[in-house]
């Protein structure tokens, strides 16, 4: 019990059994409360401070000798910055948050204290001053943090404090107590009511378990959103950028065998001669360049509008205008595939100098309706096109080596991406009625690169 107990006031309670990525988002999420805390904390000293000094304070018999508000005031100020710049350089411990709560507390008592010397009365009457009500706002600074360990701490040491300056009027030190069981009395004279006292205690306690009560909830939905937006981050490395979006957006559960049609260009590219190379390098040679050459592919394809629908091995198959309808993903996928080859070139030339041996790669894009949804078995998703536009292009990309190109479409598509906008740099040679793979017809190509 005592271990646990200990775990919880200075230990990472429940954060314990998470992951570390994940313990570490949420010591950060901390880190900025803290701070928070600490503006808060600030601006509440130059506001009480501004009040002090502008406005008329209570009149009365004052002995000016135990007016301590200001010096309270500028001791909490310094202390204040002192721990702001301890959070900002994230130093801050837990042993130096709870002696945060004491100093708050110390300072607080103290000042409700002097005012008995200052307005020369017994020490009762500090009981009713409504100082106490700041009390309040301590705790509630400690629930930004989302720990309920230190709301219920400074709401303990609060009520420590309050029966400490209850006992010391009691006691007769500070002048008479003057107990009564009259409330017209107590209100209107010098004179203890103890219920009245046990009212404040019973209220900082109240207010101390409801607030903790909503920090425990609150820090549960903490923890569980900081899970999911890690894992989110995570696993949006496994999805393209547009597919992630859909999902997170979608209205309802994404469930297998729904799908829509769209009008879509479709890019496949394939690195040449990798199923060699991959059995004459060791393994973690074989990732690297697999590494390197998708590094440079991928944001090509995304900076046209792309989205990569999988990797087939060493093969990239990508959709234009299948996640968001497109109007121009003919020309965008177009200007992808020569965005591609000019760093398939530049790729080839940096392997050559370095005396590696070049790899090359071939692509083909072709257009078409396809159907873009979610397939799977219901406990795995993946959202993909299919269509015979998705077809073509896997043929035409294994037709470059009939015509020993390295980049193909058809032309039908090369005239939709032309209508959209698409001016080649270059001029591309035709070559009509050519047999690709399995397809009946004839199909007229371009070449987009020899």
């Amino acid at each position: 019990m005592l271990r646990r107990l200990r775990l919880w006031l200075f230990g990472s309670g429940d954060a314990a059994q998470l992951p570390e990525r994940v313990r570490a988002a949420i010591e950060r999420q901390q880190e900025q409360s803290e701070i928070l805390i600490g503006w808060v904390q600030l601006v509440i000293v130059v506001l009480v401070g501004t009040v002090y000094e502008t406005s008329s304070m209570p009149g009365g018999v004052v002995q000016e000798d135990y007016s301590f508000e200001f010096e309270v005031l500028v001791i909490y100020g310094a202390f204040c910055l002192l721990r702001l710049a301890l959070a900002y350089a994230r130093l801050l411990r837990p042993w130096m948050l709870y002696l945060s709560v004491i100093a708050d507390m110390l300072l607080l008592m103290g000042l409700i204290y002097s005012f008995h010397y200052k307005y020369a009365q017994p020490a009762v009457f500090y009981l009713k001053v409504p100082t106490l009500l700041y009390v309040f706002l301590f705790i509630a600074l400690r629930a930004l943090r989302f720990e309920a360990r230190f709301v219920v701490f400074t709401g303990l040491t609060a009520i420590a404090g309050w029966i400490g300056l209850i006992l010391y009027a009691v006691g007769g030190r500070g002048g008479p107590a003057n107990p009564t069981d009259d409330f017209v009395e107590y209100m209107t004279s010098n004179a203890l009511l103890v219920h009245a006292e046990v009212d404040k205690i019973i209220a900082i306690l109240l207010t101390t378990l409801v607030l903790a009560l909503a920090i425990s909830r609150a820090r549960h939905l903490l923890v569980q959103a900081v899970s999911e937006s890690t894992a989110a981050q995570d696993l949006s490395r496994f999805f393209d950028p547009g597919v992630a979006a859909r999902i997170r957006g979608a209205a309802s559960s994404i469930t297998a065998g729904e799908g829509e049609l769209r009008d879509v260009a479709i890019l496949t590219v394939d690195l040449r001669g990798f199923t060699r190379l991959s059995m004459e390098l060791p393994p973690d040679e074989v990732m690297k360049v697999l590494q390197d050459y998708q590094g440079r592919v991928c944001p090509l394809i995304a900076a046209a509008g792309g989205s990569i629908d999988k990797f087939l091995g060493d093969g990239i198959l990508a959709s234009f205008g299948a996640v968001l309808p497109s109007a121009t993903a003919a020309a965008d996928a177009l200007r992808a595939a020569d965005a591609v080859m000019a760093a398939a070139a530049a790729w080839r030339e940096e392997r050559r100098a370095a005396g590696l041996p070049p790899l090359e790669i071939g692509l083909a894009v072709a257009s078409g309706r396809v159907v873009f949804g979610a397939v799977g078995d219901g406990e795995r998703l993946e959202f993909t096109v299919i269509g015979e536009a998705v077809n073509l292009a896997a043929k035409l990309e294994k037709h470059n080596k009939e015509e020993g190109t390295r980049a193909l479409t058809d032309g039908a598509t090369f005239a939709l991406a032309e209508r959209q906008g698409y001016r080649p740099s270059a001029a591309h040679e035709r070559r009509p009625n050519r047999k690709v793979g399995g397809v009946t017809e004839s199909v007229d190509i371009v070449v987009l690169a020899a």
